[in-house]
């Protein structure tokens, strides 16, 4: 019996356009903005372990205030999850009523700002860092996330940088979103694209 393969494999035949090899030694963000002193920042990383990596809750009104007391301008009723990564507390803003699903990430290396009644569910990562692959010395390139009132992020959903969704719009479980949502839609897949 023979097995067919669906699709049929087929070689590739078009040239593979020339990229640069990365060059990770030549690396340098000297010029990136952490926006606080070193000292600051190595404690966050010790409060960060102490209060948001462990598996256990710890009750939501005490994470707001660590985040608040390093620089993040919380609002009322915010609820936070065991195991939430927060990289830059002093860059995030967020309303009131805000959900935010266990084991969450929120690279903040730019400002993060999300609106009221809003749910990031589990293990969304809202990214705002990437690099420039175009270049051997693999530039950082950072960009402003925003998330308005009303919109929902679907578990394991990726956020990339610069992206602004639109007040109440919706992201599906395990979407790539790397352009704006506008207001009151909703989009999944690989890359994101609007729902039907």
């Amino acid at each position: 019996m023979k097995i067919k393969r669906w699709p049929p494999y087929a070689p590739i035949t078009k040239a593979i356009p020339e990229s640069p090899v990365l060059r990770l030694d030549q690396f340098d963000n000297s010029s990136f903005d952490r926006s606080v002193p070193k000292w600051k920042e190595a404690l966050w990383w010790v409060v960060r372990s102490l209060f948001f990596a462990p598996w256990f809750p710890i009750p939501s009104p005490i994470k707001v205030a660590v985040l608040r007391l390093f620089g993040a301008k919380m609002g009322q009723g915010v609820v936070i999850r065991s195991r939430v990564n927060i990289t830059f507390p002093w860059k995030i803003v967020i309303g009131d009523h805000v959900w935010i699903g266990d084991e969450v990430q929120i690279l903040s290396l730019e400002r993060v700002v999300i609106g009221s009644n809003v749910c990031l569910s589990q293990r969304a990562f809202l990214c705002t860092g990437s690099h420039d692959f175009s270049k051997e010395n693999f530039d950082l390139i950072t960009k402003p996330i925003e998330i308005g009132n009303g919109c929902w992020i679907g578990a394991q959903a990726f956020v990339g940088p610069g992206v602004c969704f639109g007040e109440g719009s919706r992201c599906l479980a395990g979407a790539v979103v790397v352009k704006d949502v506008r207001a009151g839609h909703t989009v999944g897949g690989v890359p994101a694209r609007e729902a039907g």
